[in-house]
């Protein structure tokens, strides 16, 4: 049976970034140690921020060519998980985000979890595909609430359609 070293990893983490400031503090100092991971913090609020827009640009660029924008897609999911490894206090995350961030290593990143992901869509279809010959256009007379009061109009523009 294969066991999947994700939860351990997941359990491991804190006691392995609590072990990880005790080591930076000792070498560079507690104030030094707490800058970096409010500086880490800042850096990584600031990228969220910023990537967020360059994605769907580039994104749009790869729809606009025709081509399939499932790697900018990818490229910009690590980013943005990147950027939140960088603003979750401790070294070995800010590590982990550091090198998600090289594109070499999202490219292989890529390459490795290409075949795990199924892209259903259809660039074909829209707002062009649907029909619109059951939309009903109404204006402030065809509707008030005096007429409600009254009871049912059977010339409304809501029974035809129900009707057809």
């Amino acid at each position: 049976m294969r066991m999947s070293l994700f939860p351990l990893f997941v359990l491991l983490l804190p006691l392995l970034e609590i072990a990880g400031f005790v080591i930076v503090g000792r070498e560079v100092g507690a104030l030094a140690t707490v800058g970096l991971v409010i500086l880490s913090t800042i850096a990584g609020s600031l990228l969220l921020r910023h990537q967020g827009f360059g994605v769907m640009a580039r994104v749009r660029a790869e729809m606009d060519a025709g081509r399939d924008p499932s790697r900018q897609l990818a490229h910009g999911a690590m980013i943005v998980l990147a950027a939140i490894l960088l603003i979750i206090p401790g070294f070995i995350t800010d590590i982990i985000a550091i090198l998600l961030l090289l594109p070499p290593v999202r490219d292989l990143a890529w390459r490795l979890l290409k075949s795990r992901i199924v892209m259903a869509t259809s660039f074909s279809s829209g707002f062009s595909a649907r029909r619109r010959d059951k939309v009903i256009d109404l204006d402030d007379r065809d509707y008030s609430r005096d007429d409600y009061e009254r009871g049912p109009d059977h010339n409304s523009p809501w029974r035809r359609l129900k009707d057809d």
